[in-house]
């Protein structure tokens, strides 16, 4: 950002927040597995579905798998980093989210991820992980929230 509010090493490290129209560049919402969607992602990429996201979580071991998703140690992480030892190789990154009041927040604490799958017409399906949780939760979030997504290989 010019006035110097958003260093470009946080964009560097923690990529790019999306709002879930942006992340779904114009696509129509899908629970397909995989989900069709190409939204943000690159060619041959698609963005992962609520279902698709269950199916890597019930694989990891349920709910109770955000350690094995997120980076280990505290170098992005805020201590204690609960759970954490990346054993999946999800490597996730607390890249925090924008509001739809257009502010910042929680990175170090938080990461949160779009799927491709509306709940409703203002909300969709993302999952978040916390510095303090060694779980990984599901909520339906405001679409106009930024956050982040992970882009599967098709």
């Amino acid at each position: 950002h010019p006035d110097g509010h958003f260093p470009i090493k946080t964009y560097e490290t923690y990529g790019v927040l999306y709002n879930w129209p942006a992340a779904m560049n114009g696509a129509a919402s899908s629970e397909a597995n995989p989900s069709g969607v190409q939204g943000a992602c690159p060619e041959g990429w698609h963005l992962p579905s609520d279902a698709e996201w269950t199916i890597l979580t019930d694989y990891l071991g349920g709910e109770e798998v955000g350690g094995k998703m997120k980076e280990a140690g505290i170098t992005h992480w805020r201590d204690p980093n609960t759970g954490a030892d990346n054993s999946s190789g999800f490597t996730a990154l607390p890249g925090g989210y924008r509001g739809s009041d257009g502010g910042f927040g929680n990175i170090g604490i938080g990461g949160f991820w779009w799927s491709s799958t509306e709940f409703n017409t203002n909300l969709a399906w993302d999952r978040d992980l916390f510095y303090f949780l060694g779980l990984v939760d599901r909520y339906d979030d405001n679409k106009n929230f930024g956050f982040s997504v992970r882009c599967v290989r098709d």
